[in-house]
């Protein structure tokens, strides 16, 4: 996943304690914690952009967006954090970790080369613990590609749908709202 164990076996108190103090996130999972790795200006770019749309987009809806630094409850125990989120309705938590959202509706991760095997795999079946999540979206940012899984309710299957074109407008069902692949890749030129 590209992050670094810092100390095994850790409480949740001392990791809720290290995040409220820490200038890095922290993700936490197996009693252990995972510093966070910073990203490419792409990453950072293809993020703000992205939640930026979120929240244009839910403007008068009662769900919100939030950025990279909403941690995210996958479980009692474990602690995430996505490039983007939105909850509908209050914040729930466990009363472990009150500032980790176990509720959202739709997450965002952009991928990077070292974070692209996680994201895909083990953060992704931690995310399909959480009951409310209905889309999951994955944003490359070495070229024009987002994929977005979704869940119906009363449906165990995840549905798999990609967009590779800039002219392409992403339905998210779950927040009932689209989403332009130009506006996501708003200001991104394709590195070297």
């Amino acid at each position: 996943m590209g992050d670094s164990v810092l100390k095994k076996e850790i409480s949740i108190k001392e990791y809720v304690e290290l995040e409220e103090k820490s200038l890095q996130k922290h993700e936490f999972f197996g009693g252990e914690i995972y510093a966070m790795a910073g990203g490419k200006p792409s990453h950072a770019l293809i993020s703000n952009n992205i939640a930026a749309e979120l929240r244009n987009s839910l403007k008068g809806k009662p769900c919100l967006a939030y950025n990279s630094d909403l941690a995210i409850a996958t479980a009692e125990d474990e602690f995430v954090y996505a490039d983007a989120s939105v909850v509908c309705g209050e914040i729930e938590s466990y009363s472990e970790h009150p500032n980790a959202a176990k509720n959202p509706i739709l997450i965002v991760e952009v991928l990077s080369d070292s974070s692209e095997k996680y994201d895909r795999g083990e953060k992704f079946r931690k995310y399909q613990q959480i009951e409310s999540l209905r889309e999951y979206l994955l944003i490359a940012q070495d070229r024009v590609r987002v994929e977005v899984y979704s869940k119906h309710e009363n449906i165990i299957f995840w549905q798999y749908r990609s967009y590779d074109s800039l002219n392409d407008v992403i339905e998210l069902k779950s927040i009932n709202c689209n989403v332009a692949l130009s506006d996501i890749y708003l200001g991104w030129k394709k590195e070297a």
